[in-house]
């Protein structure tokens, strides 16, 4: 019975890389730089070579590994990724290619996906079957799980939590080209844009985040400290944010919602006040649904890689 598997989390500049028990137990991790010229050419060469010099270090028999999984920073339908724009990458068959390079069973799906299942294996839903996950960093990212397995809907856009609409005055496009996105407002980014806001909203105001650079690290800092002026914007972004919350989970019923992300280091002083709109606008049935924070950080994507194959 094979014992061991790969988890691979493929980035833009790094490719994150866990060799794991099939137990889930994590015995190795490591990093590559991603070479994306050429059309990104090497990415799965190079991924295929280190996975084999680490089974060589390691003393590990082709035999003994149950396969790899990989998440990609894109779209990715059975396999098949039609586009990873940071990769350079036009449509790839990463199933098949590192496949065939590996003579090993290897299974593919989007990063923030991945990342959502590996919190569901060892992280903040562990011992659940159905979760929703909202990585709130640069953008809003998500991924949905359903027993045990993640929606990745008819497009490969199932999750995507970022760019669900909330707000009509938004007259900026979100990165996506639309408008009015939750990304816009409880992104770290959002944040500081909701600073900007009411800072210009209210010029009088006596706030600590007129001294310093606003960032949404100083909002929540400013927020602990009894900031009024961050208070108020805590409370907008966390009115998005628990709205869009609640939606998603009279669709799927969550067993749990994980928060991570950079902003998820405000620890919880976020997920409290998150937790308060979500329950005063959760379907009943939802409304006790827990809200935690990660566990795992930036090593979600290889444990959710690897439980793509075991």
């Amino acid at each position: 019975m094979s014992k061991y598997c790969f988890g691979i989390d493929v980035g833009g500049t790094t490719v994150k890389c866990g060799l794991f028990e099939t137990n889930g137990t994590l015995i190795d991790k490591w990093e590559i730089v991603t070479r994306t010229e050429n059309g990104g050419e090497n990415v799965l060469p190079d991924i295929a070579a280190t996975i084999v010099a680490k089974m060589t270090v390691k003393g590990i028999a082709k035999d003994d590994v149950v396969g790899v999984g990989v998440g990609i920073p894109g779209p990715v339908m059975q396999g098949v990724v039609p586009v990873a724009v940071n990769l350079h990458w036009g449509e790839k068959n990463v199933e098949y290619e590192l496949g065939k390079i590996l003579d090993m069973k290897v299974r593919a799906g989007n990063d923030a996906n991945v990342a959502a299942l590996g919190e569901l294996w060892k992280g903040g839903g562990e011992g659940k079957e159905n979760l929703i996950m909202v990585t709130l960093g640069t953008g809003v990212g998500g991924g949905i799980i359903i027993d045990g397995k993640i929606v990745e809907g008819s497009h490969g856009a199932g999750g995507e939590i970022g760019h669900a609409h909330v707000d009509d005055n938004i007259k900026d496009p979100c990165n996506c080209g639309n408008y009015g996105c939750l990304e816009q407002v409880a992104s770290a980014t959002g944040v500081v844009r909701l600073a900007k806001e009411e800072l210009l909203k209210n010029p009088a105001a006596v706030t600590a985040l007129r001294d310093q650079e606003v960032t949404s690290k100083a909002v929540f800092d400013a927020y602990k400290d009894g900031d009024a002026v961050a208070a108020a914007i805590v409370n907008r972004f966390a009115s998005y944010l628990g709205t869009a919350l609640a939606t998603f989970a009279c669709v799927t019923d969550p067993e749990v919602i994980v928060i991570g992300g950079g902003v998820s280091k405000a620890g919880e002083s976020l997920t409290d006040v998150v937790g308060k709109y979500y329950r005063t606008r959760a379907f009943s049935s939802c409304a006790n649904t827990p809200i935690v924070l990660a566990k795992l950080g930036n090593d979600a994507g290889i444990y959710g890689a690897a439980k793509l194959v075991v």
